[in-house]
């Protein structure tokens, strides 16, 4: 089973309303193109396509209040400097960056079918 980090997901996001974008995503797991070819076990494949699937699914089904969404979004879909969203929003920059971690934290916290712990107080009390 593999464990979706905050990195993957963020790899993963722009594929979400792209589907060309999926082309260009490479395996964290792949070796370099430069390696020599080997034999390949069909048991241990790439999952970059069921990580592919989870990430649609994930979108769509986790928790996310509309401000994650909407800065999610402009950041992946659109490709959008967090000063333009903060512009959009009319919130800070630092508000965006917060929704945006926030929101990926969620994400894969979702696609680990783990709780979302928002702070380092709240992990203590979690214990």
């Amino acid at each position: 089973m593999s464990r979706y980090e905050r990195a993957l997901v963020e790899h993963l996001l722009p594929a979400v309303w792209d589907a060309g974008a999926a082309y260009g995503i490479r395996s964290p797991t792949a070796p370099d193109a430069d390696m020599p070819k080997g034999s390949v076990d069909p048991k241990t494949a790439s999952t970059l396509f069921a990580h592919l699937a989870d990430i649609r699914l994930g979108w769509a089904a986790c928790d996310l209040s509309l401000g994650e969404r909407r800065a999610i979004f402009m950041r992946f879909a659109l490709d959008w400097p967090d000063d333009l969203i903060a512009a959009r929003d009319g919130v800070t920059g630092r508000a965006v960056r917060y929704r945006i971690e926030r929101g990926i934290g969620k994400l894969a916290a979702y696609l680990n079918g783990t709780d979302y712990i928002d702070s380092y107080g709240e992990l203590e009390t979690a214990a």
